[in-house]
């Protein structure tokens, strides 16, 4: 669980906009247009340094492909504007010109891969490969301010690995870690695909649910508890057989539509996280293994309780 001297769970995030694809394409194709007539109406050498905005721009939208595509096209309507070329007539300066366009494109393209691809790692667990705490608390909150703009309800599951301290001391820690990592995996490949999952600790996980009825997240809880039940896990190197790994999980459920609701979007997936917390715990008291929704003390799910073989 959280505890007090942790980062609080949830925070503001702000996203980034991005143009969609279709308006990106539009863009750089008005911009090449706009270059083009302007270097064929005035024949001005510096014109031509005005291609490098939309190759710049569609090599970060578009990675590889715009930076190269984008010079190509450039070089072309370079080649159309400036009749001295005609003929393959290229003085030193056509062809440094010519040069700067390619470059500008592939450097540009593999630094906004290379951007991408550390914004991916600074907003992934590197256990799981799940949302870490940053990209949850964004992606979380879109999803509540969507579920209360159109009146659907909204879940928190919280939930970790039982006798989780059992399998550590029995076998190492790197055991534990590959428990945590087989955990996170059956999560990643059971959870529908507008869930949103995360690991927050140790061995803790969070996962947001929208626009599904209580029904529907408890079956979706105890599913994700058989399937982590069922599984052989290989932890350490070594093959544990079915029933060496179980989750407890708790269940916290508000109806959005017509709900009394708290001031901000951070309030209401704090208390939420706070009464799935609690939740857990009782799961957690009543023997491990099994689904506890917050608010119901009777209504708790389990399977059989089976012995922790490690």
């Amino acid at each position: 669980m959280l505890t007090s001297d942790s980062e609080p769970p949830f925070r503001h995030s702000a996203a980034r906009w991005q143009p969609s694809r279709p308006v990106a394409l539009v863009g750089v194709a008005a911009g090449m247009a706009f270059v083009f007539l302007l270097d064929t109406m005035t024949a001005l050498p510096s014109v031509h340094h005005l291609y490098y905005f939309p190759i710049i721009f569609a090599a970060v939208t578009f990675g590889i492909r715009g930076g190269v595509i984008t010079p190509a096209v450039a070089i072309v309507l370079y080649h159309v504007a400036n009749p001295q070329t005609f003929g393959w007539r290229y003085r030193e300066s056509d062809i440094v010109q010519i040069s700067v366009f390619i470059a500008v494109g592939m450097a540009a393209a593999r630094l906004a891969d290379d951007a991408r691809r550390l914004h991916r790692l600074a907003m992934t667990d590197d256990l799981t490969g799940l949302h870490n705490l940053r990209s949850f608390e964004l992606s979380a909150r879109s999803l509540l301010q969507q579920a209360r703009s159109t009146g659907a309800p909204f879940s928190l599951l919280v939930f970790d690995v039982d006798r989780l301290k059992s399998i550590n001391d029995s076998h190492g820690h790197l055991a534990g870690a590959d428990a945590v990592r087989t955990v996170g995996r059956i999560i990643a490949a059971q959870i529908p695909s507008d869930a949103i999952a995360c690991r927050y600790g140790g061995d803790e996980f969070v996962i947001a649910v929208s626009g599904r009825p209580l029904s529907a997240v408890e079956h979706l809880a105890n599913e994700l508890r058989r399937a982590v039940e069922a599984t052989a896990p290989t932890l350490a190197h070594l093959s544990f057989p079915p029933g060496t790994l179980s989750i407890s999980i708790g269940l916290a459920w508000r109806s959005v539509d017509g709900t009394p609701q708290p001031s901000s979007l951070d309030e209401e997936i704090e208390a939420l996280f706070q009464a799935a917390d609690g939740a857990l715990y009782v799961a957690k008291r009543d023997g491990r293994n099994r689904v506890h929704v917050a608010g119901s003390p009777h209504r708790t799910q389990s399977a059989p309780r089976q012995p922790l073989r490690v």
